[in-house]
């Protein structure tokens, strides 16, 4: 199992219960990952897939080299990873601007990388996202089956290929076929909801009988916890703080203990990374509208965003323009999700680009019922009316009256809540997707081959 990234998002967190669960259902599972040992714990690979022994790609020499891209180092080091986004200044520039140099130097990276992990040694190659690690396991072990698993951004980045790309996305065309081809070359193609294999199918041109659906889980700690609340937001806000501003570090946003006063009251909670398909902007927008009508003390927080990564205004920015002092940031968290979600009453997910929504799931096993978007994961995953509050894309009025009625409405939200707890508890086990995936392997792959 290999992930070309190092742990920062949503499919770190499925690659490692999927290497878990694979693992207790009587496969050998090795385990190659990207890795930054610059950030501690929060990026390093060897942490955070404890207990998996996974062998290490750092990205951190290339970062501290003069051309992090075209780097050529020892074992255990590669060039520094591409990106499905677009975000300038980054330190890992979108795919679509590599060129064709360069992006041979990543599959050689990665081609040494897979043979020191014992690659060569598999029955089964399962690769996460689709990646120049496809390119180098198909040079490298051609006679070595390919699983492949759709996270979504790759998808995103197809889409504004089709759409037009911007004129800086000069390689784009031939990303473009790389992917569609690493994608057919799969001999099994893993989704994880009905949208999602409908995107794949067309921005990949495969049939979608290929598409083999299996859905996020949840780990057995994403359950209610009794919270002392008020010393929960102290630590991570005062004592601990971890928000931060443009060009800071974690910790450049940090708050005294008389201001957390508006938690004492319901709690809105945003998770994710600061991109802009997450409509933060929006979010707060919407918050500053709507906090004028609640009718109990209310705060909303917004935990995530990857330190130094963000695209539009930043949070932090929004917050000020708007003079806002109930709206907290709470930084990057890989750990104590469950107590975050916990901590607060609603979960307020406004993203509109969401192939399935990680961040849901876990929040309703947690009894926080949640406000989303009528789209893509969220749509599958919510039942508006019973487990949360459903709302069109970037439908501002319908986002400030859902909070609206939300916060106002305590014991409705407390039955929805109670009905997302039910519902995902016995839905989205990852024992039961474990044994799903399984049971999957184990069969015969279906004929691979782009549709006609």
């Amino acid at each position: 199992m290999a992930l070309y990234f190092y742990p920062r998002g949503g499919s770190a967190h499925v690659t490692r219960a999927l290497a878990r669960q694979l693992d207790s259902q009587g496969f050998d599972v090795n385990l190659l990952s990207g890795s930054r040992s610059d950030l501690g714990d929060l990026a390093d690979a060897e942490s955070f897939f404890a207990g998996l022994d996974p062998y290490l790609i750092d990205y951190t020499p290339a970062l501290l080299s003069a051309d992090p891209q075209r780097y050529e180092g020892p074992a255990g080091t590669a060039p520094m990873h591409g990106s499905y986004e677009d975000r300038p200044g980054s330190e890992d520039p979108v795919f679509a601007v590599i060129d064709d140099a360069t992006y041979e130097r990543h599959v050689e990276a990665w081609s040494q990388a897979l043979d020191d992990a014992g690659a060569g040694e598999a029955d089964l190659l399962y690769l996460h996202h689709l990646s120049p690690v496809n390119e180098a396991a198909a040079r490298s072990f051609p006679e070595i089956p390919i699983c492949g698993h759709i996270h979504g951004s790759e998808l995103l980045m197809l889409e504004r290929i089709a759409s037009g790309p911007p004129v800086s996305w000069a390689h784009a065309d031939a990303w473009l076929e790389r992917i569609c081809r690493w994608a057919a070359s799969c001999e099994r193609l893993v989704v994880n909801s009905p949208e999602g294999r409908k995107r794949a199918a067309r921005l990949l041109d495969i049939d979608p009988e290929r598409l083999l659906l299996i859905a996020n889980g949840i780990d057995p700690e994403f359950a209610p916890r009794e919270i002392d609340r008020r010393a929960h937001w102290r630590r991570h806000l005062v004592e601990q703080p971890r928000g931060w501003r443009p060009g800071q570090p974690p910790g450049s946003v940090g708050y005294r203990e008389e201001q957390l006063r508006p938690l004492e009251g319901t709690t809105l909670l945003a998770a994710g990374r600061f991109t802009e398909v997450k409509r933060l902007t929006l979010l707060i927008e919407a918050y500053a509208e709507a906090r004028e009508r609640f009718g109990v003390p209310t705060a909303l927080v917004l935990l995530g965003g990857y330190p130094g990564e963000w695209e539009g205004e930043h949070p932090a920015e929004t917050v000020e323009r708007l003079g806002l002092s109930d709206v907290f940031l709470a930084g990057w968290h890989s750990h104590e999700l469950p107590d975050f979600f916990s901590a607060a009453d609603l979960l307020v997910h406004p993203s509109v680009h969401e192939q399935f929504g990680q961040v849901l799931i876990e929040a309703m096993a947690c009894g926080a019922p949640v406000l989303a978007v009528n789209r893509g994961g969220p749509a599958t995953i919510v039942a508006d009316g019973e487990t949360g509050w459903l709302i069109e894309p970037d439908d501002r009025d319908a986002l400030v009256a859902s909070m609206i009625e939300a916060v106002n409405d305590t014991e409705e939200r407390d039955c929805r809540g109670e009905a997302a707890r039910e519902e995902v508890s016995v839905q989205y086990a990852w024992a039961a997707i474990g044994a799903e995936l399984a049971a999957e392997l184990h069969e015969p792959a279906p004929l691979s081959g782009v549709s006609s």
